[in-house]
């Protein structure tokens, strides 16, 4: 179980990007994290993860995290086998032992016929599920995502969300998923953190109770999940730009997505 007690974090000149966030996430549970630019999503996810230290409160429950970035960063001198193996290698084990590890994991992901090749020869969706095989293959107890489909387009997008949940489904391993997008935070996850800012804290926490696979467009009440979501971001959106804008700033409507089954909707931020 992760269990964030309390967490503040303050950076160097006094912003204060999170304060008290209580947060838990029961084994094997995946939540995502939504929210606006700059409410601490981000932050949060390297707290739980360990890759920072907060100012006030505790996290606990983390042995083994694994983290996925939007950028895949794989090292372009490095084969994928090579990519996936290396954490393994910082680990020492044996050359033998990497490489068998490393193949499994790509087999994992659907990437075993690409295991020689070198990340610039790649495209993104290959790059980031030799990114998740590199996770993978540490065998986490927790798995860390900061957007990591942001940057693709729709179709390898929703080709990944796919083959996300059915690794996770696999592996049972808890995860925590960064995103913009309520439609994909509702369609993946277990629980959804709607965040606010300055400071960033958490204004909504709500269970997702409905088989996967899911379409938004077709279930009523997760339609209505998500325009209940949507007004509360689309409230916080606006305070921060009446705090940012020029006084003649007036916003702009934002879409909503109730619809009935077989019809089309928009979904929002």
């Amino acid at each position: 179980m992760i269990e964030a007690k309390n967490l503040t974090r303050q950076f160097p000149g006094g912003t204060v990007a999170l304060e008290g966030i209580n947060l838990t996430v029961p084994d094997g549970q995946f939540i995502s994290l939504v929210g606006p630019s700059g409410c601490g999503k981000s932050t949060l996810l390297s707290l739980l993860a360990g890759l920072d230290k907060p100012s006030a409160g505790s996290v606990i429950g983390i042995e083994r995290p694994a983290v996925v970035f939007q950028d895949a960063a794989l090292y372009p001198w490095k084969t994928v086998l090579q990519n996936v193996a290396f954490g393994l290698e910082l680990r020492g084990l044996s050359k033998a032992a990497c490489r068998e590890k490393a193949e499994v994991a790509l087999r994992t992901v659907h990437l075993s016929r690409f295991a020689r090749a070198y990340p610039h020869e790649l495209s993104g969706g290959m790059r980031q599920r030799a990114a998740i095989a590199r996770a993978l293959v540490l065998e986490p107890d927790a798995l860390f995502l900061d957007e990591p489909f942001g940057a693709l387009d729709a179709q390898t997008r929703s080709l990944l969300q796919t083959e996300l949940l059915t690794l996770w489904e696999r592996t049972q391993v808890s995860v925590v998923f960064v995103t913009h997008s309520l439609e994909e935070a509702i369609a993946l996850s277990d629980r959804v953190i709607l965040m606010a800012s300055r400071p960033g804290r958490i204004i909504a926490d709500v269970l997702i109770d409905a088989p996967r696979p899911r379409a938004l467009r077709h279930d009523l009440t997760l339609a209505a999940i998500q325009d209940r979501l949507l007004a509360q971001l689309s409230e916080e959106v606006a305070r921060v730009a009446a705090q940012e804008y020029d006084t003649d700033w007036r916003g702009v409507p934002l879409p909503t997505l109730s619809v009935a089954p077989g019809e089309e909707g928009g979904s929002g931020i």
